[in-house]
């Protein structure tokens, strides 16, 4: 193995670890609210929720740990993944991501879900209640396929 390659794989092993510590940190978040609510939230939970500064904060963190693990899968995982499977990675996005999905790691369709979600959150989700559960049950619904994301990687990488 070249030095080339070594730094790659450390690269993409870096990038694993922060993708899954924010993925744990978003599990624990979830696990703390679940232990008082069931997801998909109603609109009354999240009436509930909102005014218990504890159960906010969780409802927080899963936003915000959705937003950064999106963000390091989306603009480091998958670039390290590539080029430590020595590939050009000087490509539009779509082909990069279109490559993920032809080594069966990702479905595009499902990641652009997943990105125009935290585009969402970046926006507007902060000044409308609606969004916000709307977010909150939408993030509870896909964080199982982030981590079959971060597996399927693992095992591509090991």
């Amino acid at each position: 193995m070249g030095h080339k390659t070594l730094v790659y794989k450390q690269k993409v092993f870096d990038n694993l670890e922060e993708s899954y510590k924010h993925l744990s940190r978003l599990e624990t978040a979830f696990y703390e609210l679940e232990k008082k609510y069931r997801f998909p939230l109603t609109s009354e939970d999240f009436d509930t929720l909102m005014e218990d500064v504890q159960h906010l904060a969780y409802s927080d963190q899963t936003i915000y740990r959705f937003s950064k693990l999106q963000d390091c899968m989306g603009a480091k995982l998958f670039k390290s993944v590539l080029l430590y499977q020595g590939e050009n990675v000087n490509k539009p996005f779509l082909d990069i991501l279109n490559r993920l999905e032809s080594m069966d790691i990702i479905d595009v369709d499902e990641w652009f879900e997943i990105r125009d979600l935290r585009n969402e959150i970046a926006h507007d989700y902060d000044t409308n209640d609606k969004t916000a559960l709307n977010v909150l049950n939408t993030i509870y619904k896909i964080k199982d396929e982030l981590k079959h994301i971060l597996n399927e990687i693992t095992k591509v990488v090991k």
